[in-house]
């Protein structure tokens, strides 16, 4: 079987579509959603200068000298600032040990929502959760302006998904919103490049280990630089790159846990662009909407049947369900929580 992440042009649902052009675009998704978990879009409306802006901020940030890069570092447990290289393990967030016991070698940058932005919240936000952003104002004057615009169109598009899975999953309209008002939002700005000599290359090496994203959707600003893998329905793991002028959008776990996985979250991973003995420089902008902390997320009884009982009996909150994953990939303790998803990833081991 021939691995295809389909493209959809969602513009009728950013600059205004007939009815029939939109549920058009909403069959599509679901279409993608079920067979294949990763999409490309198109129409997405987010303007060139904006994007550009992305990539000048995060080679303005990377650039710097690893010491003053680990100046805005936090603790594991706040998300937010810089990830120094083989500070994490993102098959921890599964459970799953990586095959070369050695930590991922990106190098990442994070932003996300915080306190501030949430004035008219009906409940207390954690510090935790939506922690202070840590701006790098004088070693990268214009990291924060660029960021924070494309941080802006980031999460307008990852609502206009929103709003068109609902009509792909014919739920009412705004379903999703009443889940997202606070929202758990970050951007991860990665860099997948080391100092020659850091590491040996050869076959174990792992960018990125396979994981699946937590939240809701993850909108994804990536080069046209190979590494990213996705891991297909036959257990294989497929080559995925971004189309002229796309962004990919792949379903996190709190899709696969509300659809039951009628829509699976997917599963991926980042191998190192090895060119001539060094690692080939890649850049990617992961935008995780993942909803309100306290949101409680059960299965929706549209997706439960005879022939599809519910896979996920005992509901879960946002925060309690991203503080496992966080504490798997930045703490370096095993989530015991993701049985699902660490058997597809020991499924795909063991194909020959």
């Amino acid at each position: 079987m021939t691995f295809h992440v389909p493209a959809v042009d969602i513009a009728p649902y950013v600059s205004g579509g007939t009815d029939a052009e939109r549920a058009a675009v909403a069959r599509a998704i679901d279409e993608a959603c079920r067979t294949v978990g990763f999409i490309q879009i198109t129409g997405h409306g987010i303007p060139a200068p904006v994007q550009a802006g992305l990539a000048a901020a995060m080679d303005e940030f990377f650039a710097q000298p690893l010491p003053a890069k680990k100046a805005y570092s936090t603790p594991p447990g706040i998300n937010r600032g810089y990830a120094p290289p083989k500070s994490e393990s993102l098959s921890l967030s599964l459970g799953v040990e990586s095959a070369s016991r050695m930590n991922d070698f990106f190098e990442a940058f994070n932003v996300g929502a915080t306190a501030a932005d949430y004035p008219d919240s009906p409940v207390a936000l954690d510090p935790v959760h939506y922690a202070a952003n840590v701006w790098p104002a004088a070693d990268a004057p214009g990291f924060e302006p660029r960021v924070s615009a494309y941080f802006a169109e980031a999460r307008r598009v990852a609502r206009t998904m929103t709003e068109i899975f609902a009509d792909a999953l014919e739920l009412p309209a705004g379903f999703f919103d009443t889940f997202t008002g606070h929202s758990l939002d970050v951007l991860r700005m990665n860099n997948y490049a080391l100092p020659p000599g850091t590491v040996d290359l050869d076959g174990e090496l792992t960018g990125m280990g396979e994981h699946t994203d937590y939240g809701i959707v993850t909108v994804l600003w990536a080069d046209q630089v190979r590494g990213l893998q996705v891991l297909a329905a036959d257990g294989s793991w497929n080559d995925v790159s971004p189309a002229d002028d796309a962004l990919l959008i792949n379903l996190g776990d709190l899709t696969a846990r509300w659809t039951n996985e009628r829509w699976m979250s997917t599963l991926h991973r980042v191998k190192p662009p090895i060119v001539d003995g060094t690692i080939e420089r890649r850049r990617s902008a992961a935008y995780f909407h993942d909803g309100d902390f306290d949101a409680l997320i059960r299965t929706l009884p549209s997706c439960i049947s005879e022939g599809r009982p519910d896979r996920y009996p005992d509901p879960v909150t946002v925060g309690d369900h991203i503080a496992a994953k966080l504490a798997g990939s930045r703490a370096g303790v095993a989530n015991p929580h993701a049985t699902r998803e660490a058997a597809r990833v020991a499924a795909a081991a063991a194909r020959p």
